[in-house]
């Protein structure tokens, strides 16, 4: 996604808990012309994404468009087996990360309103649950939520002049199904997943980030609010609905005296 911003000719601010990752990526789109500002921080920590929003603004003179695009896959595992402490790692990130993202970038936003724009990441785990499991209920619950979020925003922000998209990809070839090796201490530490795992080797044949990136700009240029890039699951997603639609019409014989 920033090598996509950075071939419009964007500024770019980048934010990441792997700093030889950011270093490595600020290196790659400097060499190709981009004006890029890095900073390592954690995203659950709300200080350090406020002043770093904050010197990023100083630093460009403003904030156009906003990605909540940090996130973690959680333990993968059918929930009873969860432990509630693994919660707290995945929420932080996944959910309170985001809110503190796009919170600290809003007055900025607001400054040129007709000229700005937020992304949210959820992901096709936000519009349906997978069956049979597949161990994400986890990342299913968190992503629903940033439905909800980019859903909200576009209520309170569209009559301002501020676009929302929510990106909801199936699957890319990312490292996510990997996350829990940048895991805290305080949450539980570092755990290493096999290359091995179904979600790992489904990721290494998944679409291209690069390719993705240029989808994500050009649904930011159309103001599109939901932005589905894997058509794939479709059937899942409608059955889903369709259950919903279900139950309001099956509402009045269960309400009926």
């Amino acid at each position: 996604m920033a090598k996509a911003f950075a071939e419009k000719g964007m500024n770019l601010a980048l934010v990441d808990v792997n700093e030889a990752g950011l270093a490595e990526t600020q290196q790659l789109l400097t060499a190709a012309g981009a004006e890029v500002q890095t900073y390592t921080l954690d995203i659950t920590d709300r200080k350090a994404v406020v002043e770093a929003v904050g010197q990023a603004k100083a630093r460009f003179g403003g904030i156009n468009i906003v990605c909540a695009n940090a996130g973690v896959s959680g333990v993968m595992d059918s929930l009873e087996n969860i432990d509630v402490t693994d919660w707290d790692w995945i929420v932080d990130v996944n959910i309170k990360g985001s809110v503190y993202t796009v919170q600290a970038c809003i007055p900025y936003l607001l400054e040129d309103p007709n000229n700005a724009h937020i992304v949210i990441t959820s992901s096709i785990s936000g519009l349906r649950v997978y069956e049979p499991s597949r161990g994400q209920g986890m990342y299913n619950t968190t992503k629903f939520a940033m439905v909800g979020f980019g859903e909200a925003l576009h209520v309170d922000l569209a009559p301002k002049g501020v676009g929302v998209s929510i990106l909801c990809p199936g699957v890319v070839n990312t490292d996510i199904s990997n996350s829990l090796r940048n895991r805290p201490e305080r949450y539980g530490g570092a755990v290493s997943i096999s290359a091995n795992h179904d979600l790992a080797k489904a990721a290494a044949s998944g679409t291209d980030p690069f390719q993705f990136g240029r989808w994500v700009v050009k649904a930011v240029e159309e103001n599109r609010l939901f932005v589905i890039t894997h058509p794939q699951d479709r059937e899942l997603v409608a059955a889903r609905h369709d259950g919903i639609l279900k139950a309001f019409d099956d509402s009045t014989s269960l309400t009926s005296q």
